[in-house]
């Protein structure tokens, strides 16, 4: 297509990203190290600005053949930047960048001269020397992205210490060694959540329950959004006010969004009660 063709048709162009990212070598016989930094994250913008169709992305994973990640730090974008281009190997990189947290200080410099990506990312409340005890902990939620900051805030506001928030930040190739390691310092009675606002038919769910069931023997309930045909309404104020009720419903500190079978901004279907979906899969 001509170059100016491109340029009209803007995010529309997107569709064809996840399967020119997966090819690497086996489409072109060529090693492919590619980076692609995606918009992704509830902003209230409307479904173009909201989803870089992760669950595309995550569906054409298979022989390592690319690498999908969110960062939810700043030091964590530098060291998985500066892994990519000083590897021996060449891998094409996704990433999800939500656009909130692109000016927002989440990391000290300590942190950039130290250290190296990590896979996964353990509750700082409990993994820091002097932390609390796990031994309180009751829920222990999985999460990856901006909702992790939106998380720790109103949980940390409310001052609670049963309820751990672990990242994954890298979901291929999943860590399963590393995932085992932090699940197991939490009590085995405790329920184990995935967290996403994305709807439950997007985003990362249904890969991430998979392969916790299958390489972690970890059982992951859903709490987020309901399944949806479009990621995102338009209307940045009802966007606030689901998320808050997203939020809420997630760390179990609210009843679920809604009465009237609408999903804030848009609408939730059938799978749970007021939009916001807490089912077992």
């Amino acid at each position: 297509r001509p170059l100016h063709e491109h340029r009209r048709s803007g995010n529309l162009d997107r569709r064809g990203e996840p399967c020119q990212a997966s090819l690497g070598r086996a489409g072109t016989g060529l090693p492919q190290g590619g980076s692609r930094q995606v918009p992704h994250g509830q902003e209230g913008q409307g479904p173009e600005h909201t989803s870089a169709r992760l669950e595309r992305f995550l569906s054409l994973c298979g022989n390592d053949s690319m690498e999908v990640v969110a960062p939810t730090t700043g030091a964590q974008i530098f060291h998985l930047l500066r892994r990519q281009m000083l590897r021996n190997f060449r891998k094409p990189l996704v990433v999800m960048t939500p656009k909130r947290f692109l000016r927002v200080e989440t990391s000290p410099i300590e942190d950039l001269i130290k250290g190296e990506f990590q896979h996964l990312i353990d509750d700082p409340m409990f993994a820091a020397k002097g932390g609390q005890d796990t031994k309180n902990v009751t829920r222990v939620i999985y999460c990856m992205g901006k909702i992790y900051h939106e998380l720790a805030e109103k949980r940390d506001g409310a001052k609670r210490t049963d309820t751990a928030l672990v990242r994954v930040e890298q979901m291929y190739p999943f860590h399963a060694d590393l995932a085992k390691r932090i699940d197991a310092r939490y009590p085995a009675g405790a329920k184990r959540v995935w967290a996403q606002e994305e709807p439950r038919n997007s985003g990362a769910f249904l890969y991430i329950a998979d392969a916790f069931r299958e390489k972690v023997g970890v059982e992951l309930s859903y709490a987020g959004r309901a399944a949806c045909a479009s990621p995102a309404g338009g209307s940045e104020k009802a966007y606030k006010l689901e998320q808050e009720r997203v939020l809420g419903a997630i760390l179990g500190s609210e009843g679920v969004a809604g009465s009237n079978g609408t999903n804030g901004d848009h609408a939730s279907g059938t799978e749970a009660k007021g939009g916001v979906a807490k089912a077992k899969r």
